[in-house]
């Protein structure tokens, strides 16, 4: 059973072309953060384009917890009622983050510097995820934090009375690490600095500035370094939030894969830190076009135009592309399998903390699909068989992870026999309408008895 509602067995079968406008949800990542950012300003920030799944409902609850008033005023459109950097007052209940583990790290970090308390919690797969990558450098501030054995879930954070601002290295490339010792840093006098080796997304250092806090970012030869200055008073801000590129792949992928598809999804952040997974479909041969590129909401967005693409071939992707496609490896890996030649994946050790094992869940689907893999600790390698060659017919364990759910039911769009997943409820947290949008397109999708 999934954390928020009972199984949904799901069944993908090939379809005829895909056609039509996809219009996705908006970014989750941008999304939980005009949440946390509204809540810690001065005055009402007003959303629209939030994405609405059951991740950003979780953040929702938890900044009323803290004391702001979060307010649903449309589809889609919010309003945050902020009480100002340091004003959270102590949550009387357990945080419960339902699936996310950005939600939970960015609020940890948001608390950590206010001298309050406040107990963690989250569904079976997020109680699995380590939280010491966030624990250890938020410790740094004078946070104390108390949990399971190895770091996991429910925890209880006792934020630091008196702050004070830190410098710190983040280990592994991680957005959440970074973005929740920036947020701790908000609190903190002085100057915060957090350097990152290889550059992760970006959205809290481009928000940050925009709610009016001062920040600066370097490039420098120890890597991108990010000095946020302490105690600012945001200001509240209308944040339009784009469409999310990795909410975006799953419809882009499919076309690419059904023979005679041909669909635009309008709006999609081109952010250069979230774009990796176009850059490789391009590479391997999609025929994918960005029309009308803009800026909304501070992000570079462009229209996609994605046509089915017959001739996909075989990359590598470097280890340095992986933090920009982080969320994509999975249903690369389905395109991958439809391609020729040979696709190998490296520097993506951190799929294996992700809502599940993303290598070990998406190899032992595809193998039970009839698809040749190679993987080991930090690279997971694709045999590629060809357009329509993909055997199919398997039923897919999901272990409570939307996109490995929903990158088995695309696959099934374009294998030989049908392709099952045992859970498609977990595909609510992050893209509730993934179900209606690729029916609409035309795709074979239909849940199914258990």
């Amino acid at each position: 059973m999934s954390a928020h509602a009972e199984q949904i067995p799901m069944t993908a079968r090939a379809s005829g072309p895909l056609r039509g406008v996809a219009e996705v949800p908006g970014d989750k990542s941008i999304s939980h953060r005009a949440l946390i950012l509204g809540a810690m300003a001065v005055g009402t920030t007003r959303v629209t384009g939030l994405l609405e799944g059951q991740d950003v409902l979780d953040t929702a609850k938890a900044m009323r917890a803290f004391g702001a008033t979060v307010t649903r005023t449309g589809p889609g459109e919010w309003s945050v009622q902020g009480v100002g950097v340091g004003g959270f007052s102590e949550p009387a209940d357990v945080i419960d983050c339902g699936n996310s583990g950005t939600g939970v790290r960015l609020i940890m970090g948001a608390m950590a510097t206010s001298p309050i308390t406040a107990t963690f919690t989250g569904d079976a797969s997020l109680r699995k995820r380590p939280m010491g990558r966030v624990t250890v450098p938020l410790a740094l501030f004078g946070t104390r934090a108390v949990g399971r054995a190895g770091g996991r879930l429910p925890m209880t954070i006792v934020g630091a009375a008196d702050p004070v601002p830190v410098r710190y290295t983040v280990p592994v490339p991680s957005a959440q690490v970074k973005s929740a010792v920036l947020l701790a840093g908000l609190n903190a006098p002085g100057e915060t600095v957090v350097i990152e080796r290889e550059a992760t997304r970006d959205h809290t250092e481009r928000m940050l500035a925009g709610f009016g806090a001062q920040v600066r970012v370097e490039e420098t030869p120890e890597g991108r370094v990010i000095t946020l200055t302490g105690q600012p008073e945001l200001r509240p801000q209308t944040v339009a939030v784009p469409r999310d590129p990795s909410s975006a792949a799953f419809p882009v992928c499919a076309a690419l894969i059904v023979p005679g598809s041909d669909i635009l999804v309008p709006g999609v952040s081109r952010n250069p830190t979230r774009d990796g997974l176009y850059v490789t479909l391009l590479e391997m041969g999609a025929d994918i076009t960005f029309e009308n590129p803009r800026e909304e909401g501070g992000e570079p967005v462009a229209d996609l135009r994605v046509r089915y693409s017959a001739a996909l071939k075989g990359v590598e992707t470097p280890p340095h592309r992986a933090a920009s496609m982080i969320d994509e490896f999975p249903v690369l890996s389905v395109v991958a399998a439809c391609a020729t030649g040979t696709t190998v994946m490296r520097g993506v050790k951190e799929l294996r903390v992700k809502e599940s094992d993303r290598i070990d869940a998406m190899a032992r689907g595809l193998e039970a699909c009839g698809v040749r893999i190679e993987e080991d600790e930090d690279t997971l390698i694709v045999h590629g068989m060809g357009p329509g060659n993909v055997p199919g017919g398997a039923t897919c364990a999901v272990h409570l992870d939307h996109r490995i759910a929903m990158s088995f039911l695309v696959l099934g769009l374009a294998a030989r026999a049908p392709v099952s997943v045992d859970d498609g409820a977990p595909i609510a947290t992050s893209f509730p309408v993934f179900e209606p949008l690729m029916q609409a397109l035309g795709a074979a999708l239909e849940r199914t008895s258990g």
